[in-house]
This record gives structure tokens, sequence and C-alpha cells, in this order.
């Protein structure tokens, strides 16, 4: 299990010779207001810490937040993608609350405000290195720096031990941000690793000494050795990414900011590996999450309340002082944090929400695959809103007869929501050998989903309309309809195609229909006019 930590300010006091004891207690006392290093991943799945019990992936830095503060078993990202999960942590929001922030690699406008920058005029010194908020567009959408910060990135390393991993040094960079900040500011920065997201070093993991037979295969995946060594390859990345937590954690000390530095580690969304990464399933939105620093009262705690990423911006202005946005329908931990209990603590959290729409130009017309989610201790519950589209993206073979020479090349292999590798490779050529895998990570889904956490982690079984459970889905359909249209979810209010007309920033293939980079979608703009 993963552990994070999270640190509580400090008391400074400072007692004069001549002060009565009842004014040393009023005027004696400085409160230094904590600091904060966010670490954040890029694609890694709960559980592949060595705090959680992974054998595969050893992560002795994240145990260390984790043994020195708070580790979260449930901690959920809002969006199974990047720069929407990332929009989310950043405002507090849910993507059906942003616009076109809550879709991949599209702007993120200005009118949502951001925690950093609260911070920011609250006193605190930003900065940031690696991956921030993105893929997407924010220098035309009314921003003048990235919605984290300023850019610390002068540092590089001259090689790399595998070739997937950036040359970034990001824990120099860091230590030039601390060196560079001034001495009686707080900070809050923002260490965005490139890793583990792909492309892998095909045999790293092996070749850094890990055995096929330590690989941990969930159970929606083939357990072939193709499989096993993506994943120790995988595993390489995520320890390359805690390296560097160690390292700036070292910087810390020596700066002696450590005791008053708050430190959140966590992953953007799931890995990327087939029926993970884009999915609203459990290895799409279950992260790692530790806390440690200041704010923790009693440290190696577990804790099993439902956490979402949305209540990070909300815990951070707590932590400095100031009352959360109106609009952020995240909620602080900080009552869990100051908490000396263990398992369940908040009554109140029952249940997050999760959602997607379009991640990659993946279908004719760029369209996405909206569905929402909803998951409580035991139940995941789904609704695909487009059951008709194909989840993972469209197969090639099915569009052949309307492309022809390149750009039906141009496309292959198909199934673009899923990032490329040897193991989705194996699951599209599966479909004898593992139709199952097959199936779940590539073929079409009901309106409805439900899958028993406790008893199927691996959401290998739908339990949709199964007699014995027909009051549960009802009441979480209910539930999650209604705090959506609350939201003010366009998907739930009649207007959710305009999630379909908002540009993309990335890459744009060879499909049939609207394929314009950066441009709207003014045939579904005019749809929700309409």
């Amino acid at each position: 299990m993963i552990r994070f930590f999270i640190f509580i300010p400090l008391l400074m006091i400072f007692v004069s010779c001549n002060a009565p004891a009842n004014d040393q207690e009023d005027k004696g006392k400085k409160k230094q207001t904590p600091n904060i290093l966010f670490a954040i991943s890029d694609d890694q799945s709960y559980p592949y810490a060595s705090a959680y019990g992974s054998k595969m992936v050893q992560t002795p830095n994240f145990d260390r937040i984790a043994r020195e503060g708070v580790l979260f078993n449930n901690a959920f990202v809002v969006a199974p993608q990047c720069s929407p999960s990332r929009a989310a942590i950043l405002t507090g929001m849910n993507i059906w609350q942003l616009e076109e922030a809550g879709t991949h690699s599209s702007y993120f406008p200005a009118k949502f405000k951001v925690f950093t920058d609260i911070l920011e005029e609250h006193g605190y010194t930003l900065g940031y290195t690696g991956k921030p908020w993105g893929p997407g567009n924010w220098k035309d959408a009314g921003r003048s720096r990235n919605p984290v910060g300023p850019e610390y990135s002068e540092h590089t390393l001259d090689s790399v031990p595998y070739s997937g991993i950036r040359k970034l040094d990001y824990a120099r960079n860091f230590k030039a941000f601390l060196d560079q900040k001034p001495i009686d500011q707080p900070f809050f920065f923002w260490y965005g690793a490139s890793e583990p997201h792909r492309v892998f070093e095909s045999g790293s993991g092996q070749k850094a000494g890990k055995t096929l037979s330590e690989a941990e295969v969930p159970s929606f995946l083939p357990n072939d050795s193709i499989v096993r060594s993506d994943l120790l390859d995988y595993a390489v990345e995520i320890e390359w990414f805690d390296k560097h937590l160690g390292e700036m954690l070292g910087y810390l000390e020596e700066a002696g900011e450590l005791d008053n530095t708050i430190v959140v580690v966590t992953a953007d969304n799931g890995m990327a590996f087939p029926y993970a990464k884009a999915n609203l399933q459990e290895y799409g939105t279950h992260v790692p999450l530790a806390i440690a620093g200041p704010v923790i009262n009693t440290k190696g705690r577990i804790v099993d309340d439902l956490i979402s990423m949305v209540d990070l911006a909300p815990t951070f202005l707590e932590v400095a002082g100031v009352s959360p946005l109106r609009e952020m329908v995240g909620h602080s931990l900080l009552s869990i944090l100051s908490s000396d209990q263990s398992g369940l603590i908040d009554a109140q959290r029952t249940m997050v929400l999760t959602g997607r729409e379009r991640h990659t130009h993946a279908r004719p017309d760029n369209v996405g695959y909206p569905a929402r989610a909803i998951r409580t201790r035991q139940y995941l519950y789904i609704q695909n809103l487009k059951p008709d589209r194909w989840p993972a993206g469209d197969p090639v073979d099915n569009l052949a007869p309307d492309l022809q020479g390149q750009d039906f090349k141009a496309i292959q292999p198909g199934y673009h929501d899923i990032d490329n590798s040897p193991s989705k490779t194996l699951v599209m050529k599966g479909a004898g050998q593992w139709p199952h895998e097959f199936q779940l990570a590539l073929g079409k889904r009901p309106y409805e989903e439900l899958f028993d956490i406790v008893n199927d982690p691996g959401c290998t079984q739908n339990l949709a309309h199964q007699p014995n459970l027909r009051e549960i889905q009802e009441k979480l359909r209910q539930k999650l309809t209604t705090v959506l249209t609350e939201q003010g979810d366009p998907r739930m209010l009649g207007t959710g195609d305009v999630f379909e007309s908002y540009p993309r920033f990335g890459r744009m293939r060879a499909f049939p229909g609207f394929k314009e980079r950066g441009a709207y979608n003014e045939s579904y703009k005019q749809k929700v006019k309409d």
C-alpha cells in the first residue's frame, strides 16, 4: 500500500525573559505557514507501491511518507486521463463542471481559478518541474502561464538508465527552486514526473534485476510473459519517480525545511495498460496517496475513507489559512490528517464520482466516449452514455471501406484510447486465447455496469441487472444522476454534445469526419444551441 505524508505547521515559541507567564502564550508564539511539496506521477495505479504490499515495485520514499504520515487506501482521481484529472486537482471541481478543461488536451479556461494562484496571492512562492497541467493549451485560454506556476527545468541529466525515462533532473531543479526562493516565504512546489508514462524501454525491468515471477498481473490482463515483462518495465519507471522524490526530501532536510513541509504523493490516473488508463474501471481511477507533514497528528495511520483528488485544493487552501472557493466541490482532508484514528474516520465520505469524455482522436468525427461513475466502499456503478461507441477507440478494420491507402495505414493499429504497448498488442491479437480479456479491453459495453470491488477489484464481472443487486443498482443510479444534475453536468441536462465540440490540440488522425487540430467542431456546437 502507498502512503503519503502531510506535515503540520510547527509552533515556534519565543519567550521574553521579562514577559509575564500569561503573556507568553498570547504574544510569544509564531506559527509558521507550512510549505507544500506535491509529487504526482504520470499513469500509476493503486496498489503499485511497496507501502501497499507490492513486491514488484520498491518505493522506499513513498513508504517513508506513509510511515511518517497517513497512507490512503481509497484515493481516486476524477478522470482517468492526464489533463482533465490535473484540472480537477487544481480547481477542486469535477470535470463536467470545467467545460473544455474536462476533456483531454483542450483549453483550460482562465475563468476557472486554481488553488496555486490563490496560494500565491496569500504569500506562497510557486514552482514546478516536469509535467504540470497538460497536455493542452493554456496560452490561448486567457492565462499568462501554466496553471501550476513558474517552470524550473534548467537542469538535465547526461544519461538515464533506460530510454523510456526523461532526462530532466527533477530533484536538482527542485534544489534550484529552493536556492532561489525568498527565505521568508512558504512555497508550493509541483513535482510532476513523466514516469511511468509510456513508452517504456522493453526489457528494462529484467535488466534492473526483476524476474517475471515477481510481476503482479491484475485479473483483467492475460497472465502471459509479455504482460509480465511489460509490468516490470512499468515498475522500473515508478521507482525512478520515487528516487527523485527521495532526493527532494534530502534537499528539504539539508535546508531545514522538511519538518515544516507537507508532502503529498499521488498519481494523475491509472497505468497505461488495456482496461486501465482512460477507463472508469478501478485500475483507471484508483491511485496511490500518502501525505505527511506538520498537519499530521498520529503518524503511520492507514485510512480507508473514500478520497477524491478534488479534496486536495480545499486542503491546501485550509493549510494556508484561506477559505475554499464556493464553487469547489471537494472537502478538506485536514480533519482526517489531524485525527488519531485509522480505518474509516469520516462517516460522510460514502462515495466518490468519476467521469470521462474524449481521450485521444480515436473515432470518426473526433467524438469521445462519455461515461460517469459512482464508487462506494463496495461497488462501482458506471453509466456508459454512448454504448454504441467503442470505449477503447474504433477498431481500424471496420473503417477500411471508408479509407484508402495512406489514410488507412495512418490509423493503425486502432483502439487508440489505449497507449501502444506489448500488452495492447497481445490483447488485440488474443481474441482466441484471451477472449474475456479481449472483450473487457476492446469490446463495446452496455449502458450500465456494476462491479463488486471487494470481490472483483479487476472489474471482470459485470453484475448489472442481477436480481439480488437490483435495489443497490437503483440507489446508485439515482444518487449518481442526482449529484451530477445538481452539479450542472451537461450530460444530465441534455446539452452533453458540447463536449464533442471542444478542440483537441494533441495528435489528430486520419479518421473520417472532423479532424482539424485546435478547432471547435461547429456541428456539435450547433446541436447544443438548438
